[in-house]
């Protein structure tokens, strides 16, 4: 499957224009943002659990990264409730459940294959920092080819950020205006290099996933 998989190009999925897509495993269910790869798969989605739903023991070859949407996602590191940012490095296993349901946005296979960095964010717990008028900000992770942020936007904040080494931007609550379109909880946005990405925080404000700087890096699909 290929799907927004030409990375020089922009790319949108909003939320409410998509359905679900039952996965191999029962009671788990995706959105898929981009994609290349079948079940073994370079892969950003947003995963749906049922309470109860589990997979079995599993190793990350290429790496999962992955923001708790809502509900609390357990594996055998503890319990991640919404608003938890977590990265498993290649030759990482865990054990994934959610007894109670849970929504999470994932990235996979999308790591340098020599990363062992394991990250555990909690944000409700975290320091945040002003990052500029109207925005706070919390770094998730940084390296030599990515950076990863969560942010507030107050309402009617501007943001203008670098994206010349690409841009993914994905609303978590709120909404936000980029050029002409809008964007609402849940909507993914993707800027090629060499952009920029110039917004404006809706009226009730925004709150952001951000990772800037990756898609200078985008390798090819895992065999």
């Amino acid at each position: 499957m290929h799907l927004n998989a030409d990375f020089s190009q922009r790319a949108v999925v909003r939320f409410a224009e998509g359905d679900w897509v039952a996965s191999p495993m029962p009671g788990v269910r995706r959105r898929m943002l981009d994609r290349i790869g079948d079940e073994v798969a370079r892969a950003t989605s947003i995963v749906r659990f049922d309470p109860g739903s589990a997979f079995p023991p599993h190793t990350h070859d290429g790496g999962e990264e992955y923001l708790v949407l809502d509900g609390i996602f357990q594996d055998e590191n503890g319990d991640f409730p919404a608003g938890s940012y977590v990265r498993n490095p290649p030759t990482s296993s865990h054990t994934p459940a959610a007894r109670e349901g849970a929504t999470i946005l994932v990235k996979l296979h999308q790591f340098d294959p020599d990363d062992r960095t394991q990250v555990r964010v909690d944000s409700g717990r975290a320091t945040w920092v002003q990052a500029a008028p109207g925005v706070n900000s919390l770094l998730l992770h940084e390296d030599g080819r990515e950076r990863v942020v969560m942010e507030h936007w107050a309402p009617g904040t501007a943001r203008n950020l670098d994206a010349t080494g690409g841009l993914e931007v994905f609303v978590i609550a709120g909404g936000l205006s980029e050029g002409t379109e809008t964007f609402g909880p849940w909507d993914w946005l993707r800027l090629p290099v060499g952009s920029a990405f110039d917004a404006e925080a809706s009226p009730e404000g925004a709150r952001v996933w951000i990772k800037t700087g990756h898609l200078r890096h985008t390798g090819k699909a895992p065999a």
